[in-house]
């Protein structure tokens, strides 16, 4: 039973393609095309999955698809009705895109895939729920599923147990903690969609002085319930997420942001406008924006701990990667265990809607737990050999001995480290085969990576992993942390400062033998040499790009950045001058796109 979930016109376009329940292959369009967040439709993605399964669409048994279109339509038109005419310009620019493109899935996945199976259309946040219950190891769990809006539904919460998943309660559009915290995002001058994760990281740079404040933005009572004040958002009539009201509130317009977060691309302001540097105010804010996420999370989790009586909590929707509340919540909650989606975003409502049609409408009751992400693309030896010696690039073939010895000497030497390695990670995080490395231990590491490798803001803390057995050595968590989803606090900052945040705290990926065995002994080898079993591992990536998915993207991401050497296989790239940096462009590159092979 081959189930096909697609994802898209939003943003982070996916496919995922399951059989009889367990997860064969996923990918993200964006890591094929290039296009940060790439919300098309995920072609490139389908056909690698279909590829990578060794069968053809012919072979798929059905479609899921992650929402239902013409409800987000009556949920768009009804919407805008309700707030005419303020609403008329964010109508007009939606209305093209709904009436060409949107509105017609079934017609163009049809016509994409030359297929007449089923397409079967999944409710938005039972996608999210799915994808949170079904990979879980949990044979009975409550789900909670938070998001900026589906059709209706914002948040959503119920039960699973064996194939049966039930949805019990759910709270509707406008009221949305993912707009809400989207709203605060545009307002400190990141984008939205995309640096919500780095206001929950200035945050921890400022205290929740404006708390009160933030409480007359959102109101939640003891049932778990929220609502937004609307007075003080644009989101739901304009195109901007926030006005007047809410600027006077905390008393000073948005942010300017710089040019990069107003277009996505690299370049001068062109405008002449400089970016408005960040003040504490706007740390302040973001602390405070972040805390009252983190209150009423924890208040929803309550409520739904008292009216399911489970032990176990599964998380999904975008909210669900908010690390810092996922700490709270695994600390502080009556949930004995949690477990988060780790593509919890829309890329993994194409697992969800797959897994969904699997269990609940099929009826099989083959469930497959998540033990990895390890999904996307992979190459041969003799591929990534290939290209490099098509490109005449100088490099080293080496046996998996020395290819650690020669790693752990570099990171010990302070080097960074560009580490490509079997099957890419599904997701947003890189978990140890598209990873830069380098050694915790450098105080200055931290401004090295920023400043010359992923040329980000010097506020953006980086990520350890651990070996798993010695967790508790380090860090303030009882349980493994295999996705960089929780935040808990470092026992040991002053040998790790690299990746200690500036509130004592670190986001964790812990990592067994099970998960990535290559991963685990260069880890180990690290320990042995320096008696520290962590790594700084951040996405293999600059800003403004998605993590890269090929050996062309890897080495092109080598030499315009100030990694140091170059992992890819069994083979070490040392050299950054053949061929000349000038010549890059033009490299030979055999692995892009075949959107005609669909």
């Amino acid at each position: 039973m081959n189930i096909l979930g697609v994802s898209c016109f939003y943003h982070d376009a996916a496919a995922a393609l399951l059989r009889d329940g367990e997860i064969v292959a996923a990918g993200l369009e964006e890591r094929f095309t290039r296009r940060k967040h790439d919300f098309s439709f995920p072609q490139n993605a389908i056909c690698f999955c279909l590829q990578d399964a060794g069968i053809s669409s012919a072979d798929v048994d059905a479609i899921a698809f992650y929402d239902k279109p013409f409800v987000k339509f009556e949920r768009i038109l009804v919407s805008c009705l309700a707030a005419f005419p303020r609403s008329f310009r964010s109508f007009m620019q939606a209305m093209p895109l709904w009436l060409r493109q949107k509105l017609w899935l079934r017609q163009i996945i049809q016509k994409e895939l030359q297929v007449e199976c089923d397409v079967l259309f999944m409710e938005h946040h039972q996608s999210h729920a799915a994808s949170a219950f079904y990979p879980s190891p949990f044979e009975s769990a409550a789900i909670l599923t938070v998001d900026g809006v589906g059709e209706w539904a914002t948040s959503t919460y119920g039960v699973g147990a064996g194939r049966e998943l039930n949805i019990y309660r759910e709270i509707r559009f406008p009221h949305s903690l993912g707009l809400f915290y989207s709203a605060l995002t545009a307002y400190l001058g990141f984008r939205v969609n995309d640096g919500e994760y780095k206001v929950m990281g200035l945050a921890s740079y400022g205290e929740p002085k404006y708390l009160d404040e933030m409480k007359e933005l959102v109101h939640y009572r003891d049932d778990g319930s929220f609502r937004l004040n609307l007075k003080y958002f644009a989101f739901h009539y304009g195109l901007t997420m926030t006005n007047r009201h809410f600027h006077e509130l905390f008393g000073q317009p948005p942010r300017r942001p710089d040019f990069m977060e107003r277009s996505g691309k690299n370049g001068k302001n062109t405008a002449g406008e400089k970016a408005q540097k960040l003040t504490q105010f706007h740390k302040d804010v973001a602390a405070s924006g972040q805390k009252l996420l983190e209150d009423i999370l924890l208040n929803m989790v309550a409520h739904i701990h008292r009216e399911t009586g489970e032990e176990n909590l599964c998380l999904a929707g975008g909210v669900a990667l908010n690390c810092v509340a996922n700490g709270r919540i695994l600390r502080e909650s009556e949930f004995e265990n949690i477990w988060v989606q780790p593509a919890s975003s829309d890329a993994g409502g194409a697992i969800g809607a797959a897994a969904f049609v699997t269990h609940q409408l099929m009826r099989r009751n083959h469930r497959t737990p998540m033990n990895h992400v390890y999904f996307g693309s992979h190459f041969s030896e003799s591929e990534i050999e290939s290209f490099l010696v098509g490109n005449e690039i100088h490099f080293e073939k080496l046996d998996k001995e020395e290819l650690l010895q020669k790693t752990v000497a570099a990171l010990i030497d302070k080097k960074v480290v560009g580490w490509f390695q079997g099957r890419a990670e599904f997701g947003p995080r890189a978990l140890g085969n598209r990873s830069i490395l380098a050694d915790p231990g450098s105080a200055e590491m931290k401004d090295i990576l920023n400043k010359k490798v992923k040329h980000r803001e010097l506020f953006r803390p980086f990520a350890p992993v651990i070996l798993a057995e010695r967790l508790q050595d380090y860090f303030d968590l009882d349980c493994e942390s295999p996705y960089m989803l929780i935040t808990a606090g470092v026992k040991k900052p002053q040998e790790i400062p690299a990746v200690t945040h500036v509130d004592n705290s670190a986001r964790i990926q812990t990592i067994n033998c099970r998960q990535n065995e290559l991963f685990y002994h260069l880890l180990q080898r690290f320990e042995t040499e320096t008696g520290c079993p962590v790594l700084v591992n951040t996405s293999f990536n600059v800003r403004g790009e998605p993590i890269v998915d090929t050996p062309y993207d890897a080495y092109r991401c080598f030499r315009k950045t100030g990694i140091d050497l170059l992992v890819m296989g069994n083979f070490m790239i040392t050299s950054r001058e053949d061929p000349p940096i000038s010549e890059i462009g033009n490299l030979h590159n055999p692995f892009k796109p075949k959107n005609s092979e669909l």
